[in-house]
């Protein structure tokens, strides 16, 4: 008996893994279609992603109620963490939205899976670990698939095409989401294993709220709210889901299973968010768009269980 416990035990939990990062890819694969429908509604793009992280600030005050310990954080990690770490999130928060309004859902979720492989090239100036022949090759198959992931997208009504003004908005808004996503994991490999998963994105929430606080009004665009009650439910929603449930889920498989592990399961994020706004708001993806799809999915994929089996 003892020994088939342990024998699927370890099955069970990996199990689980999976599950829970499957979870948290898909939740995140709401983000576009979510955002998407408050465009449509007229709310204001840069306000979005304050809105979304104030209310998952909300959710880690009374997480913090009944922990009150989880509020002892070092100044180091303020400083690097809350001021370094919310500043990147900040210009995700506003950058990512501007790629799904410009580039469509598919394509900014392309050039935002873009990050994972371009990582793993910077892992080695950064991190000192090695730069293989493969990773040059996924890096290259993965860009190549955003590029036709994002020519190969339509904003609705068919097959027509993005207008260009529009694309180049939306390319540019992803591109500096990906940049931004990338600095977020670098900073996480450091920061993690230090203070914590919870108290990191803690941390980074607190971090980009403060900096788009300042930010948006000086530049002239404060962070209003929502105009309708219908607004305010798409961005609970949002903060429920993408900011809080999702990173979650993705801490509780890293548990159980290897963290590249984990990214190749939450890998199905863009195909989540394609489908859905293909059923919700007909952005469709002409043959190429898709095969640039598939070919992100699979690079980033291919990337990381090659990482995981030299891990072993």
């Amino acid at each position: 008996m003892t020994a088939t416990t342990r024998q699927t035990t370890p099955r069970a939990s990996r199990l689980a893994g999976y599950l829970f990062a499957l979870a948290a890819g898909a939740i995140w694969g709401t983000t576009g279609p979510l955002s998407t429908a408050l465009y449509r509604a007229g709310e204001a793009i840069t306000g979005i992603g304050f809105w979304r992280l104030v209310i998952g600030l909300l959710g880690f005050l009374v997480y913090g109620v009944f922990r009150p310990q989880f509020f002892r954080i070092d100044r180091k990690a303020w400083l690097l963490v809350g001021l370094g770490g919310g500043a990147l999130v900040a210009l995700f928060e506003v950058a990512y939205q501007f790629g799904i309004a410009g580039a469509g859902v598919a394509g900014a979720a392309a050039l935002l899976y873009v990050a994972p492989v371009l990582v793993a090239i910077l892992a080695k100036p950064l991190l000192g670990e090695t730069l293989t022949v493969l990773r040059i090759v996924l890096a290259l198959v993965v860009m190549a698939g955003a590029a036709l992931t994002v020519q190969g997208g339509s904003h609705g009504g068919g097959a027509a095409a993005i207008p260009l003004p529009s694309l180049i908005q939306g390319v540019a808004g992803g591109l500096l989401a990906m940049l931004s996503f990338a600095g977020t994991t670098l900073l996480a490999r450091y920061a993690v294993p230090r203070y914590g998963a919870t108290q990191v994105l803690f941390l980074e929430i607190v971090g980009g709220i403060v900096v788009l606080g300042v930010v948006l009004p000086l530049a002239g665009h404060a962070p209003l709210p929502p105009h309708t009650v219908g607004a305010w439910m798409y961005v609970l929603l949002l903060s429920l889901g993408s900011v809080l449930a999702a990173n979650f889920l993705f801490f509780a498989a890293v548990k159980r299973i290897d963290a590249a592990l984990t990214s190749v399961a939450a890998t199905i994020e863009p195909v989540v968010g394609a489908l859905l706004a293909l059923l919700l708001f007909q952005q469709e993806l002409s043959l190429l768009g898709w095969l640039g799809l598939t070919m992100v999915v699979g690079g980033v994929a291919t990337s990381y269980l090659s990482e995981a089996k030299t891990g072993e």
